[in-house]
């Protein structure tokens, strides 16, 4: 009877913390992309295909690269409410295109912030990289963190604009 008592305990203490878990919002991220209009844990972004009134095919949901150039220089992007704390960045332009992304605030006050921004910040930055742009996609598990990131790198971007 005593094993059945403590197993109900340990159980009941688990379920516990997923219930706090759940309402905190506190989720272990996915490594990888999600769409922003998704809201299954996971999910990657998928491409669908429509027509032009030409009849060519035309991607869409993929991350528009912007052949926009850029004036040189280091750009520091809005402070934005990330939820759990700030988020700020700073964009170095080199030859007219973005060459590094660098976080200069962003939660991490507690573990799983650390956690999770250390898995979101280079997915993000990669993707910035690639994009040459702040369409980036959201990543799962940090999407408070992505949504911020793409504010900040906006607003750095548009004083870069030529």
């Amino acid at each position: 009877m005593k094993k059945y008592l403590q197993i109900t305990l340990i159980l009941g203490a688990f379920g516990l913390l997923v219930i706090f878990r759940q309402l905190r919002g506190s989720e272990t991220p996915v490594i990888g992309k999600q769409n922003q209009n998704s809201f299954g844990v996971g999910q990657t972004q998928t491409q669908t295909q429509t027509t032009t009134p030409t009849g060519s095919p035309q991607n869409q949901n993929q991350p528009q690269t912007s052949a926009m150039a850029y004036k040189d220089g280091t750009y520091t992007g809005s402070v934005e409410d990330a939820f759990y704390g700030n988020v700020q960045v700073q964009v170095i332009v080199s030859g007219g295109k973005i060459s590094d992304v660098n976080f200069l605030q962003y939660p991490n006050d507690n573990q799983t912030s650390q956690f999770v921004n250390s898995q979101a910040m280079p997915l993000l930055k990669q993707e910035a990289l690639q994009a040459q742009s702040s369409q980036v996609d959201i990543v799962s598990g940090a999407s408070a963190t992505s949504q911020a990131f793409q504010a900040s790198l906006t607003n750095a971007l548009n004083q870069a604009k030529i």
